[in-house]
């Protein structure tokens, strides 16, 4: 037995994302800046730097961000 998938809405906001678009978050008290890698359904995978990424205590490069808890950098 196999279950259809529904289709779920997406926001405004999240359907406006593009993958490279510049964002910037905060994480453990440091405002970081970084481009959209991956987008999925609650959150977007983000490519920062590797000093950043020392900066914040992440295992790599690419780290994951709730939509609710980034910003849109404007160019």
């Amino acid at each position: 037995m196999a279950f259809q998938p529904h289709e779920k809405e997406v926001s405004e906001f999240v359907a406006a994302r593009y993958i490279g678009e510049w964002i910037s978050f905060t994480r453990n008290g440091v405002d970081v800046n970084g481009t959209i890698f991956k987008i999925m359904d609650n959150s977007v995978i983000v490519e920062i730097s590797p000093e950043d990424a020392k900066e914040i205590g992440a295992a790599s490069n690419m780290t994951v961000i709730s939509h609710k808890k980034y910003r849109i950098i404007e160019a």
